[in-house]
């Protein structure tokens, strides 16, 4: 008797899911997400994408807004990504204070151990705003769906899977800890397609723009 699945039966399985994440889920999410982000960007601003992966994300935030500059950094550069990619260890970022107008994170800080050390990383490099694109915790079953969102998502990818999700609360004492003032916040994203969005979507994600605290000297 078998014990469990059979090998072959599991790969067969796997790369079924691949190519329904792949074709259903990928695809439109990054579509939808350059367009919600692209919308939140000030002006001819150059930003600095933590976690950016092969910068296909980017890529297409900079075809609908050419104003912009984007650098990435990633833990695992890849074979040619689609904007300048820089290596980093995934706590420390390689730039000096205030190097850019606007760091950006797009499902990056629920991949780390300590969000906090590299939100504080972004207050010291960024100028003027972050933007993060992350889950909540909350709501019916939220750590479970988010548990096998990131699952089917990255696991066979080897990106790290803590699996640390904040409820809003969390998130809203990490902002007042970093003095940052929210001026744009949404949650109804609209990512997956039907019937998808029913288990997906729901309240589990957010977009937010925040606002760096002003230096001393006002400037």
């Amino acid at each position: 008797m078998h014990s469990g699945p059979r090998p072959d039966r599991f790969e067969a399985t796997m790369k079924l899911i691949d190519r329904i994440h792949e074709k259903q889920v990928f695809v439109r999410r990054t579509r939808v997400l350059a367009a919600r982000i692209a919308a939140e960007l000030p002006p001819d601003v150059e930003i600095l994408d933590v976690g950016c992966g092969d910068g296909s994300l980017a890529a297409q935030i900079l075809r609908l807004r050419p104003d912009v500059r984007i650098r990435g950094i990633d833990t695992l550069v890849r074979a040619a990504p689609h904007v300048p990619v820089e290596p980093f260890d995934g706590r420390h970022i390689p730039y000096p204070d205030d190097s850019f107008d606007l760091v950006l994170f797009v499902d990056v800080l629920h991949h780390t151990e300590d969000p906090m050390a590299l939100l504080h990383e972004a207050e010291r490099v960024g100028r003027r705003w972050i933007v993060i694109k992350d889950h909540l915790q909350q709501g019916w079953l939220a750590f479970s769906t988010l548990w096998l969102m990131d699952w089917v998502g990255n696991a066979r990818h080897g990106v790290a899977l803590p699996f640390l999700y904040w409820t809003p609360a969390e998130w809203d004492r990490a902002f007042r800890e970093l003095r940052l003032t929210t001026e744009t916040r949404a949650e109804q994203l609209g990512i997956y397609p039907w019937p998808f969005s029913a288990v997906f979507d729901r309240s589990l994600h957010f977009l937010v723009r925040l606002a760096l605290p002003s230096p001393p000297d006002g400037s």
